[in-house]
């Protein structure tokens, strides 16, 4: 199994008692950005990988694709969750780089999150809307 089959299968098989498998899986200062957080070290990944269990209900990744390429691996993914009795699709693609030992030293998440959070919140909501609306181009 290549190192970002063996990152991917991690995601997908995330639960509290997996998350320990980063120490194996990563460099100890691994780098991990989302829209949220920009974080270095494992033990700031384990701490926010703790934290979402402890904050949304049934968390899971299903990793939909993968491909590698020169010098990264990308995996395109879905998320599901439950936060405060609704429930939660995210889309998003994850950029991965190793070291030469086959170790994630980065894993850098790209998803809109205007769109897929913001976007949900009803007066922020509206103005996101507004502003993708005058930005957009004009429909033939």
């Amino acid at each position: 199994m290549s190192a970002l089959e063996a990152w991917g299968e991690f995601w997908q098989g995330l639960s509290p008692d997996s998350v320990s498998r980063l120490r194996e899986l990563c460099a100890p200062d691994i780098r991990f950005v989302d829209p949220f957080n920009d974080l270095t070290g494992v033990e700031r990944l384990e701490t926010l990988l703790v934290h979402m269990f402890q904050t949304v209900e049934s968390p899971r990744f299903v990793v939909d694709d993968r491909a590698m390429g020169r010098d990264a691996g990308y995996l395109r993914w879905r998320f599901f969750a439950t936060l405060r009795g609704r429930s939660i699709v995210l889309e998003g693609m994850s950029e991965v780089r190793f070291d030469a030992d086959g170790k994630v030293t980065l894993h850098r998440d790209h998803w809109d999150a205007s769109t897929q959070v913001y976007g949900r919140i009803p007066v922020l909501g509206a103005a996101i809307r507004l502003v993708r609306r005058r930005l957009s181009a004009p429909a033939s």
